[in-house]
């Protein structure tokens, strides 16, 4: 695996996807960089998340269970997401990204 890109304390920030997180609808998130390793432990309000796959997948590639993971509900809603979050960026199929997949550590 190449080095990472950023931080884990970044992989997920905005608000409404730490409530995904927190309530158990969001359990992966897609970047441009590599944010973790496997094992990692992320934080979020008090709550551990552990890393468990880190990988690359084209845009092209997203199925609605891949959305569904990320918490909408069919690809064409994440796309939509994504999109309104950066404006003037093209979805292309053959764009890679980084997936990261987590799970909640129980106490």
């Amino acid at each position: 695996m190449p080095p990472k890109t950023c931080s884990i304390d970044r992989l997920v920030t905005r608000a409404a996807d730490v409530d995904k997180v927190l309530s158990g609808a969001k359990t992966a998130t897609r970047r441009n960089g590599r944010y973790a390793d496997v094992g990692e432990i992320m934080e979020l309000q008090g709550e551990r998340f552990e890393v468990t796959k880190v990988y690359r997948q084209s845009l092209g590639e997203l199925t609605d269970a891949d959305a569904a993971a990320e918490g909408f509900g069919d690809v064409a809603a994440y796309r939509d997401s994504i999109l309104a979050l950066h404006p003037g960026m093209p979805w292309l199929p053959h764009m890679q990204v980084w997936v990261h997949e987590f799970r909640k550590v129980q106490p």
